[in-house]
């Protein structure tokens, strides 16, 4: 039986709830998700349903930099429609407050 391939829609639709399930863990430090925070790089959804993120931490020093990574791939993992998924942290871009939303720099009273 040849293995589903995801069409353009099924993709993006595939994206979205993980984007939305990515939203759902919060930085232990500061008081927003992860996603909002600019932790995410990148989303990648394979035509097979594997899920690549791409995501840095605030600093290499940040207390759950050891856990956060498979705790996000184990969320990613459980969303329907994902068929594997795998997280690798960057270091490049460094994080900044650039890659926090304007909103969640608002709320955080940093503008």
């Amino acid at each position: 039986m040849p293995e589903k391939t995801l069409n353009p829609i099924e993709k993006s639709l595939l994206q979205n709830e993980v984007v939305e399930a990515l939203k759902t863990i919060y930085d232990p430090e500061i008081p927003v998700n992860i996603y909002d925070l600019g932790l995410i790089c990148n989303v990648d959804v394979g035509d097979d349903g594997a899920v690549a993120v791409t995501m840095t931490l605030t600093s290499p020093m940040c207390p759950v930099a050891e856990s956060l990574p498979g705790d996000v791939e184990a969320i990613v993992a459980n969303v329907p429609g994902v068929e594997s998924a795998k997280v690798e942290v960057t270091w490049d871009p460094p994080f900044s407050l650039d890659m926090v939303s304007e909103d969640v720099r608002l709320m955080l009273g940093l503008i």
